[in-house]
């Protein structure tokens, strides 16, 4: 592995993702940090230098199962750095909690890099913090953390962000959160990158969320595309699975592939659907998988409950025009195994992506239209990999944004008694708009 020169930060508001020819993984399971009680301290900025002359890159906030009193830091180095802290305060209060973060290594091709995690406990619901890391007597600027209260929020929903440049994605996904800098978190629908072992393509997707990445947190799903290494073979995800520390699920041998979370009266499954791609590596994952997700949703107690899964549960036909391979509609794999399960579960809303297109089904129950269902919403593109034509209509889709397709993000905000989901172009042009209430 070759690194790349580490960008200067520019102002004390940002922090810049530094772009590394390198894989930044972290190894389940290795030795967590000894020291775990909190330091309170009173520090002025005045007493640290700025952290632009050490290695820190992709700091980043990475959802957890309860966001009211928690929440997990996580950013990388190429150099160990034992001795790496994050600190944390109040908004506006001198008083400075110090917490140790875990520490790491990954050795690719003789090149060493390693990866830093806090899990900070014992935040107070619905409160304004800000949040640094530092080493070596040197921090980082201050950034925004905000903990979960109530049941009221927004979240931005980005679909498959993979990219040949990344521009595009950089300009979809900056654009939302310009205009929803009030989401309390972020959904990347499952193809975050065209590459799944292609650092320089982690890097891109990175620096094009920097500023909203280190300000609420991200929830990640895991694509087809994760699973492909430099050679386009079919691997496991490692670097998708190093470079997020999600919820736990029980399970070491799954760690970070599928997971649930709440979020003010809401909880979100979010699925591994990449059952073929991995069936020569993880050959019991349906199977495993389907028994989490009967007992997950069987243990929340929260009003709602939102599935967040990358392939998509129908099959469209293709257009003749653009592909001479026939197909008839229906549903696909994922479908016909987990809908029914989404019935008995009584799931509220399932989100997908994959197909690059964007479709509102309505509810949908035993397979077909029927207004006790869940609602079902195909959240299309984000990257500039489009399928133009590719996809007839389905017989269930109510909605299909116009034609050619670009790139489109959604927002859900939620309430105690409604979920309301808008999709729009990166401009603001709103698409569609559904809503759940019960």
């Amino acid at each position: 592995m070759v690194f790349l020169s580490k960008r200067t930060y520019l102002s004390l508001a940002a922090v810049a993702v530094i772009a590394a020819v390198g894989t930044y993984l972290f190894v389940p399971g290795a030795k967590t940090v000894t020291q775990q009680t909190l330091r309170a301290t009173k520090a002025a900025a005045a007493h640290y230098e700025l952290l632009d002359a050490v290695d820190a890159v992709n700091i980043r906030q990475v959802i957890i199962a309860d966001s009211t009193t928690s929440r997990t830091i996580m950013w990388q180095s190429a150099v160990s750095e034992p001795d790496a802290v994050v600190d944390y305060r109040v908004n506006g209060d001198e008083t400075v909690r110090t917490l140790p973060a875990a520490e790491e290594s990954f050795t690719d091709n003789g090149q060493t890099t390693f990866i830093h995690r806090a899990l900070i406990k014992g935040l107070t619901a619905g409160t304004e913090y800000e949040y640094r890391i530092g080493t070596n007597g040197k921090r980082s600027p201050w950034f925004p953390l905000k903990t979960a209260s109530g049941t009221a929020f927004k979240a931005l929903i980005y679909p498959d962000s993979q990219s040949s440049d990344y521009a595009v994605w950089t300009e979809t996904a900056r654009a939302a959160w310009q205009r929803n800098g009030d989401a309390s978190f972020f959904i990347n629908m499952g193809d975050l990158v065209d590459n799944g072992q292609d650092t320089y393509q982690w890097n891109a997707w990175f620096e094009a969320v920097e500023n909203m990445i280190a300000a609420i947190p991200v929830v990640p799903l895991v694509g087809n595309h994760e699973t492909y290494d430099k050679n386009w073979q079919v691997c496991m995800p490692e670097t998708y699975l190093h470079l997020f520390t999600l919820p736990d699920n029980g399970s070491k041998a799954y760690a970070n592939q599928f997971y649930s979370f709440d979020y003010g009266n809401v909880h979100f499954i979010v699925l591994n659907t990449q059952f073929s791609e991995l069936a020569d590596f993880e050959p019991s994952l349906e199977a495993d998988e389907i028994a989490w997700f009967k007992e997950d949703v069987a243990r929340s107690e929260k009003k709602w409950k939102v599935v967040l899964m990358h392939k998509d549960p129908l099959q469209y036909a293709f257009n003749p025009e653009a592909r001479s391979t026939p197909r008839e509609e229906g549903f696909s794999e994922e479908g016909k195994t987990f809908m029914p399960l989404f019935d008995a579960a009584g799931i509220d809303v399932v989100l997908s992506a994959h197909l690059h297109t964007y479709r509102n089904r309505g509810h949908i129950k035993n397979f077909r239209r029927d207004d006790a269902g869940p609602l079902y919403i195909l959240t299309g593109v984000a990257g500039n990999v489009r399928y133009p034509s590719l996809w007839k209509q389905h017989a269930l889709d109510e909605y299909l944004a116009p034609q050619p397709e670009t790139d489109n993000y959604l927002t859900l905000e939620a309430t105690d008694d409604s979920l309301r989901f808008q999709a729009f172009l990166p401009d603001g042009t709103l698409l569609d708009t559904a809503e759940v209430r019960k």
